[in-house]
């Protein structure tokens, strides 16, 4: 697996931000910095946590780019494969969320290099 997308799929430090790897396709209640509310469609990515901030970051479907969303400024959180919403404790879902794949990717990548085997130099 190239390392770019290795590093998409296990946890990693970046400066002051650990960055855990999460998967899903949210709809979002989120409030900008200016108290503007808005709903937003993310295919998310990346779950950042660094000093004083949880950052979610992904691809923003409607405006087709990545973007990052501060977790304390969501409203509500939709998970559009299961319909599941969350009003409160939103960071401690998408923490369990994160969590939950980073221990997914984990263990595929110990399948897939147990399946492999060890390579000659």
């Amino acid at each position: 697996m190239p390392t770019e997308i290795h590093d998409r799929f296990v946890e990693r430090q970046d400066g002051a931000w650990r960055v855990l790897p999460i998967e899903g396709r949210f709809e979002l209640v989120y409030e900008d910095c200016n108290g503007a509310w808005s709903v937003r469609r993310l295919q998310a990515h990346e779950l950042k946590i660094g000093p004083g901030r949880v950052l979610v970051g992904g691809t923003d479907r409607d405006r087709d780019g990545y973007r990052g969303f501060r977790a304390d400024r969501i409203h509500r959180l939709t998970d559009r494969d299961t319909g599941e919403q969350v009003e409160r404790n939103v960071l401690d879902w998408l923490t369990r969320r994160a969590e939950a794949t980073r221990r997914a990717r984990a263990a595929a990548l110990r399948r897939e290099a147990r399946r492999s085997g060890p390579r000659a130099a």
